[in-house]
């Protein structure tokens, strides 16, 4: 343990709170709370580890932390601090996850819509479905047998849906609300469960359809019938209270965490959701903050959470208030929570499986191609790719790859400076020169295998430039696509020539996942560099006229057209003195200084 810290930690109060790891940047890298941060914190640094959460302690240089009254408070903390700094050894959950909800608006004229954004604005919300694709599936049923309003502004005349009969045209004709108030209150009771009232009653008309000799909407009604049995009837599980709960389970193994949510609602088992995910701390306490964020700032919560043994539940509840989080000890609630358990364990062991198969794959693929290349096995390749248009903001990129696999933090970006024209060859140069002499300079890993993408040309001016300039011998091989952009040949030798790979081969497959991502980086930085430039304006390179007198201006005059015309009268209505005025115009017409004209 490092003296500061050490320092640090004996000072530490016997008080709940959250603590902030940093590293040696000072960038925060780990969020946590305890009931004593005296002990959690000071359990980092004594006791043994396993290496995932070996790694994290590695790279610990400093830490801050907040007590706070009670352990709840800490809970809601961490969530909080989590979300803001988004450490990157925290359970985090993906792209901030929100779940779809179907929405029944609380307007004059109701509407139904799919949204993911939760408000405390009168409407009522059903959900939430593990995916867009269930609500918008439940939406669309709803949409046929209740013909509420479809448009967010009222048209001036009834549209195609009036003709469909599935709105009652509230843009030209008066609705009684006793209308709307009839359909809101079937459509809350056909979400909560209640769709077999509704089934039974279209099987009526269906038959009276029948009787009338009306075959067509018999036909109508026997497929709606048909569609609410596959959108709404999925699973056999029931209990008999018609609670909405969400059940949880978990699984954790080799530094991974996999959880279940299993969504009953009015008692019954609709949907689930599953997210697999690195842990680095506690197994429990990583779960728990799993749960925190799944449920921070959700309006819409289920009456009741079931969650596994070895839990906090009390402090969850304490939290959340209104919900009441059990840890069932009997009976069906425990037989769930048991399910949920079990399907996140054979999921993991699924993903460990896939991830072990992909490995011993792309280590094979990795191993054949160095064999057909005769160079050994290349452990570490790295790839160039140029990008350009027509010679403007040209740029390269190198990716790296490592026993096959993407290692993004050794990804480099190049801003070309000696080459002024389209001109790939030299292009190539430059970026090999400039690469491999930093490579020299800071004694970096060197590759086994250079890739190019490109072919003779650009293999020769990377081979020229190693060898006679400086010293290194690297296998350097060029990657040639077809008319249609795609992966069409490898190249390798002095003269080059292709070699001879199956396209159906785990290692051509491999070289395709290399060019397509050293293309990828090399685009997408190309794209922010070009954006850059085209925002530069001729207004910056005029002393006086920073980014809110630039702002200023366009907002006033909308073009810089408009600015050249402009009068030195105009400029003053925009707040712009009369010296400036006269300098941005003399700029922007290209007239030549005072300075310039006396010389």
């Amino acid at each position: 343990m490092k003296k500061t810290i050490r320092d640090k930690v004996s000072l530490l109060p016997d008080q709940p709170g959250c603590y902030l790891m940093k590293n040696k940047q000072g960038d925060i890298i780990y969020v946590g709370k305890a009931k004593s941060l005296r002990n959690r914190v000071r359990s980092y640094f004594t006791g043994s580890h396993d290496g995932k959460t070996l790694r994290m302690v590695s790279e610990i240089e400093d830490f801050e932390y907040i007590v706070t009254q009670n352990a709840t408070e800490a809970l809601l903390l961490e969530c909080n601090l989590i979300k803001k700094h988004r450490p990157r050894y925290n359970v985090l959950m993906k792209d901030d996850k929100s779940y779809p909800y179907i929405r029944l608006t609380k307007e004059k004229h109701p509407r139904l819509e799919v949204t993911r954004n939760v408000k405390k604005d009168g409407s009522k919300y059903f959900g939430p479905y593990p995916n867009a694709m269930a609500a918008q599936q439940t939406k669309k049923l709803l949409d046929k047998l209740y013909p509420l309003r479809k448009c967010r502004t009222l048209p001036k005349r009834v549209c195609l849906y009036y003709h469909m009969g599935q709105c009652l045209a509230p843009c030209e004709f008066d609705v009684d609300p006793s209308q709307y108030e009839e359909m809101t209150r079937k459509i809350a009771r056909f979400l909560g469960g209640g769709y077999k009232e509704v089934q039974k009653d279209l099987r009526l008309k269906m038959e009276q359809a029948a009787e009338a000799l009306d075959f067509e909407r018999a036909k109508e009604l026997r497929d709606l019938i048909r569609h609410i049995e596959s959108v709404m009837v999925k699973q056999n599980i029931t209990l008999n209270d018609n609670t909405d709960r969400d059940v949880f389970g978990y699984a954790a193994d080799k530094g991974w965490m996999c959880v279940q949510v299993f969504f009953v609602r009015q008692g019954k088992l609709m949907e689930r959701d599953v997210s697999i995910f690195p842990h680095y701390g506690e197994a429990d306490e990583d779960f728990l903050s799993f749960v925190t964020q799944f449920y921070h700032e959700k309006p819409a919560l289920p009456k009741e959470i079931n969650l596994p043994e070895g839990v906090d539940a009390d402090l969850l509840e304490n939290w959340l208030t209104a919900v009441h989080v059990h840890i069932p000890q009997r009976g069906l609630k425990k037989r769930l929570v048991e399910m949920a358990v079990e399907n996140a364990r054979i999921a993991l062991t699924e993903r460990f499986q896939l991830m072990e198969r992909d490995k011993e794959r792309t280590f094979d693929a990795v191993r054949n191609l160095g064999e057909a290349l005769n160079i050994g096995h290349p452990r570490r390749i790295e790839a160039f790719d140029n990008s350009n248009i027509q010679g403007a903001d040209p740029v390269s990129a190198m990716v790296v790859f490592t026993d096959g696999t993407p290692d993004k933090k050794e990804y480099r970006k190049f801003k070309i400076r000696t080459v002024k024209k389209p001109d790939d060859y030299e292009t190539m140069r430059e970026v090999i020169r400039r690469r491999y002499t930093r490579v020299l300079k800071e004694d970096l890993p060197l590759p086994d295998l250079i890739i190019v993408d490109g072919g003779r040309g650009q293999m020769s001016a990377a081979i020229d430039v190693l060898e006679n300039e400086l010293g290194l011998y690297i296998p350097v091989a060029g990657l040639v696509k077809d008319e249609r952009h795609r992966t069409a040949r490898l190249l390798m030798g002095e003269p080059p020539e292709v070699i001879d790979l199956p396209r159906g081969s785990q290692e051509f497959y491999l070289l395709q996942r290399i060019q397509e991502e050293v293309h990828r980086f090399a685009v997408t930085f190309h794209r922010q560099t070009r954006g850059k430039s085209m925002v530069k304006s001729v207004l910056d390179d005029i002393p006086g006229v920073g980014p809110k007198r630039k702002q200023q201006l366009y907002k006033h005059f909308g073009s810089v057209e408009k600015m050249r015309q402009a009068s030195v009268e105009e400029y003053r209505k925009a707040g712009v003195g009369d010296k400036l005025a006269r300098e941005i115009l003399r700029v922007l017409r290209g007239e030549a200084s005072q300075t310039e004209k006396d010389t």
